[in-house]
């Protein structure tokens, strides 16, 4: 097969129809906008969510809730996800985002306790859950806060 052989499947591609090209057309005159009227002016419609003057929708919802801007966002990851290092490693977000662990360290990396640890390392992150730093702890590596 070559590039200059290569076609759409048969019935994909449609001409688009013409407006205003004929009474023959179905849609000759008016152009399938109806007579007068704000939709059959140019320019003429309304904008999304306008419902004719009555109070829409968006504005008819009770508010509720609140999102603080200054929260801080943590990448979560679990302790049996930090074998993929080697004996006497240290863990950071930057080695995680190298190892492709983790895409983005965010505002920092917490440790949480699933799974089982069996290589000692330095792992320095924002937070640890106990039960992961305890499984740190004994497989004889350290868990640093930073």
């Amino acid at each position: 097969m070559k590039l200059y052989e290569l076609s759409p499947a048969p019935g994909s591609k449609t001409e688009g129809k013409r407006k205003g090209r004929g009474a023959g057309t179905g849609n000759g005159k008016t152009a399938g906008r109806g007579h007068k009227g704000q939709n059959a002016r140019s320019g003429g419609g309304v904008r999304p969510g306008f419902e004719g003057g009555q109070m829409p929708l968006y504005r008819r919802l009770p508010k509720r809730g609140f999102t603080n801007i200054f929260a801080k966002q943590y990448v979560s990851i679990n302790v049996a996800e930090l074998n993929k290092f080697e004996d006497g490693a240290e863990v950071t977000a930057a080695a995680l985002c190298e190892k492709k662990i983790i895409s983005k360290a965010k505002d920092g990396v917490v440790i949480l306790g699933r799974g089982e640890l069996t290589k000692k390392l330095t792992v320095k992150a924002a937070r640890f859950s106990k039960s992961a730093a305890e499984k740190i702890e004994a497989a004889g590596g350290k868990a640093e806060v930073i």
